[in-house]
């Protein structure tokens, strides 16, 4: 926690808003996407399905594959409680939501469903008509979860919600993505590809690092990758600096909360801290 708190303060010496921001791509992103104060009516099905976690007073059993939690001590866990302190927030769940949207995303990954919270703001986003010339209807979300009490919970919530462009997989994260067609081969020279990604699943360096390298074949130029909870611990810090000097990535933004970077070839090199 008190790693915690001395980031934010440097986050804050640093952070900037869109008046500091030179690039144009950059810029935009920040004032039409993560500035936008549109009620969007799917913010109403985002409260909704919060509400319904909110009120369930069930308790499961958590099958925990990452970095654990700074909050239970035990496995038997209160779906509300689980909800309420370790869902993505409802301002992070918009803001999920109008990201997914700004850049019409249609083929995502999710790496941790947990309850579906995040799930539900990136189903949302890509089915959502604002700034799309025309729906993809073969667009999908496939999410990943080690738990299946927690993907049992979400499936049901996202029905619930009829939310049905999502594929849900209970599976372990590097297993997984390891017996995927990620890499080109010479007989099938086009390998999966995700032009967004949002990694939620494991807090440690060495698995953030594995599913960075795993999943570097599937991008494009307009790849969009979110890392949650970058200034989770020192570890967690140490790998979103090491994302940040690869090579391929381009522009990254650093939200605290959050590490999204960019894979643009055209773009220069660089790196942004946004208040968000």
């Amino acid at each position: 926690m008190v790693h915690i708190i001395k980031s934010y303060f440097y986050f804050l010496w640093n952070s900037k808003n869109q008046h500091g921001v030179h690039s144009p791509f950059v810029y935009n992103l920040v004032t039409k996407c993560f500035y936008n104060t549109t009620k969007h009516p799917e913010y109403s099905i985002l409260k909704a399905y919060r509400n319904s976690l909110l009120a369930n007073k069930e308790t499961i059993e958590v099958t925990d594959f990452g970095a654990g939690s700074r909050v239970f001590k035990s496995t038997t866990r209160a779906i509300f409680q689980i909800a309420k302190t370790a869902g993505i927030s409802s301002k992070r769940a918009k803001l999920l939501f109008r990201i997914v949207n700004y850049f019409q995303s249609e083929n995502i990954l999710e790496i941790g469903t947990s309850l579906g919270l995040a799930t539900s703001a990136l189903s949302l986003g890509l089915e959502a008509k604002t700034n799309r010339a025309k729906l993809n209807k073969n667009a999908k979300i496939t999410t990943l979860e080690g738990c299946p009490n927690t993907m049992a919970i979400a499936k049901k919530q996202c029905q619930l919600q009829n939310l049905n462009n999502i594929d849900f997989i209970n599976t372990e994260f590097s297993s997984y993505l390891k017996t995927q067609n990620l890499q080109p081969k010479t007989y099938n020279p086009q390998p999966t590809t995700y032009n967004f990604i949002y990694f939620d699943g494991n807090h440690s360096k060495k698995a953030t690092l594995e599913y960075f390298e795993l999943l570097l074949p599937t991008i494009t130029n307009d790849s969009v990758w979110i890392f949650d909870d970058i200034h989770w611990s020192s570890d967690m810090e140490k790998a979103w600096k090491i994302i940040q000097n690869h090579p391929k990535v381009t522009v990254t933004i650093d939200t605290f909360q959050w590490g999204i970077i960019f894979f643009r070839s055209e773009q220069k090199k660089e790196h942004f801290v946004i208040r968000v």
